[in-house]
């Protein structure tokens, strides 16, 4: 199974803040809009969303039909088909994608640990 472009959303207090602490470990800005408090960094193939106010918990994010550099892939799996993987092994999902859909849609669905999972699609 193909789940795309990996990356981890956190949530954070004062995003400036967080902003200058991520540069300082090498990543840039990639993405986003700090004046909406949101940033994407990115430091090689690592990816880090910076989001202030936004939700509650961090979240590992994965882009079925993006690289790492958001940049559409000519072969991925639909996250439909994902979503199928896993109600046929019995993973319970929070959200699901409308299955008569196709292009983007997301799945979410919480970890043993209770980590949340999106997988977001958006081509």
């Amino acid at each position: 199974m193909k789940l795309g472009a990996f990356s981890v959303s956190l949530n954070v207090k004062d995003i400036g803040v967080s902003k200058k602490f991520y540069e300082t470990l090498g990543f840039t800005k990639f993405g986003g809009d700090i004046n909406n408090n949101y940033l994407i960094m990115k430091n090689g193939n690592a990816l880090i969303g910076l989001f202030q106010g936004m939700f509650e918990q961090n979240i590992l994010t994965f882009n079925p039909g993006w690289d790492e550099n958001a940049q559409n892939l000519d072969s991925f799996d639909d996250v439909r088909a994902i979503q199928k993987h896993l109600k046929v092994n019995n993973i319970k999902l929070e959200r699901e994608a409308d299955e008569k859909t196709s292009g983007p849609g997301s799945v979410v669905l919480f970890d043993p640990d209770g980590n949340t999972i999106l997988i977001d699609q958006h081509i």
